[in-house]
């Protein structure tokens, strides 16, 4: 292939194919009134309709409702889910979807709702006990035995991408720790990604799902390269996601450069109709790319950040617990990874940098970890994000437990382009607390 350029040159034990995953989407302006047409088209007849408490009396949920009542589909509204979701609301959901006999569902949400509904129908179609289906070592990694009841999938934010993914993220309550289920049976049937829905985000919202976006992105740009990834499986075997590819190399860079370009000005303005509606269409081509591709380190070092913050609220997300915003928690820990990851393949990151808008006058390889972090961290201030862990409460006294939080997350931490101990991952945390 043309388009494999010496990144993906192969090995005596590299799988020679790789393989992309993504739903039928429709993308526009008003897109949602077509909700009750595609379940039709899908056979639907009785759905379940998962959303959370504050959207439930939104006009995004009002517009899909109607159109469903209007294509004489029942609907059944379910809304306890929670933000940032946890082993007992993944599983108070999939009782729901188990009890409601549904053929099929509708998620309006961000990540969290979309997640929630991929993992109710899971449960529900194939009842199994539930740490069957976690990933592996924290569950058993099964494979999921046949495909799941129809879902479309109407995101709210822009950021997750969850509308393109096989994958389903949660806190597991026992160790604190989020981990989640994947595989391309989780993948929606359908994504109906309407960018008008951003324009009632709260500014904070929009940055930390935005910020997800960006490092869905790079990480898919700079993972291990498809021909050398750890997981030897082939054919239907292959994993969800499986390192640095040509398709998602594409996607990730022209989303990249979405970003770079209109992340701020969606954050500081909310009427910024065009800068909203091309972080929307940069969410779902991430998505697409980070399914294909997989995260790393910024995603792995996130997970205990999540679970191990105290006392940190803001604006916009729900009151009454501590809560680090997934993208936020993400983003925190980029600048730090990028000059760790920089040197084993300077060109990529050179490239993510570039994507991004930095300026690269004269930029040489060496100079690779130190442009990307630079221009991570000048969005990062001009968006108001946290200088670095210390402004969420955490010190050096706190490395160890997040270096050990860390290491379950081998799924993302071992599609890095290098290897990780534990003392990599005390000095990653080390280096993430204060950026300026």
């Amino acid at each position: 292939m043309s388009c494999c350029h010496a990144d993906f040159a192969f090995t005596d034990s590299s799988d020679r194919a790789f393989t992309i995953g993504m739903p039928t989407f429709t993308f526009g302006a008003g897109c949602l009134s077509e909700a009750g047409e595609q379940a039709q088209e899908l056979g639907l007849k009785r759905i379940a309709l998962f959303t959370d408490r504050n959207l439930r009396s939104s006009v995004h949920v009002a517009t899909v409702s109607a159109s469903l009542r209007a294509a004489n589909i029942d609907a059944v509204i379910y809304d306890e889910i929670s933000v940032e979701p946890t082993t007992e609301s993944f599983q108070a959901a999939a009782r729901f979807a188990s009890d409601g006999k549904f053929d099929g569902y509708v998620s309006v949400g961000g990540g969290s709702v979309m997640d929630t509904c991929k993992a109710a129908n899971l449960y529900a179609t194939h009842p199994a006990d539930f740490m069957s289906y976690v990933n592996a070592p924290i569950g058993g990694g099964q494979r999921v035995p046949g495909p799941l009841k129809p879902h479309i999938a109407c995101p709210t934010t822009a950021g997750t991408g969850s509308e393109t993914t096989g994958i389903a993220i949660f806190n597991l309550t026992e160790i604190n720790a989020k981990t989640g289920i994947i595989s391309r049976r989780l993948i929606p049937s359908v994504a109906l990604i309407d960018p008008t829905v951003t324009l009632t985000l709260p500014s904070r919202v929009m940055a930390a799902s935005g910020f997800d976006c960006m490092s869905h992105a790079l990480e898919s740009i700079t993972a291990r390269a498809w021909p050398r990834r750890l997981n030897p499986a082939r054919g239907i075997n292959r994993p969800v996601s499986q390192g640095a590819n040509p398709f998602s190399d594409a996607l990730a860079g022209e989303a990249l450069r979405a970003v770079g370009k209109f992340l701020v000005r969606a954050v500081n303005d909310a009427s910024d109709i065009e800068a909203r509606t091309e972080m929307m269409f940069a969410a779902t081509q991430a998505g697409v790319a980070f399914n294909a591709a997989g995260c790393h380190l910024p995603h792995g070092l996130s997970y205990p950040v999540s679970g191990l913050a105290r006392d940190f609220h803001l604006d916009g997300y729900p009151a009454g617990k501590s809560l680090v915003p997934h993208g936020m928690a993400v983003v925190l820990n980029n600048p730090s990874v990028w000059r760790f990851t920089a040197p084993c393949s300077p060109q990529r990151h050179l490239h993510g940098a570039a994507c991004l808008g930095a300026e690269m006058r004269g930029a040489l390889p060496q100079d690779a970890g130190d442009a990307l972090a630079g221009r991570v961290i000048e969005m990062m201030r001009a968006a108001g994000m946290p200088n670095g862990l210390s402004d969420l409460g955490f010190t050096d006294a706190d490395v160890d437990a997040l270096a050990i939080g860390s290491e379950p997350q081998y799924r993302v931490i071992r599609n890095a382009p290098k290897d990780v101990s534990r003392e990599d991952l005390k000095d990653l945390f080390r280096a993430a607390m204060k950026y300026w």
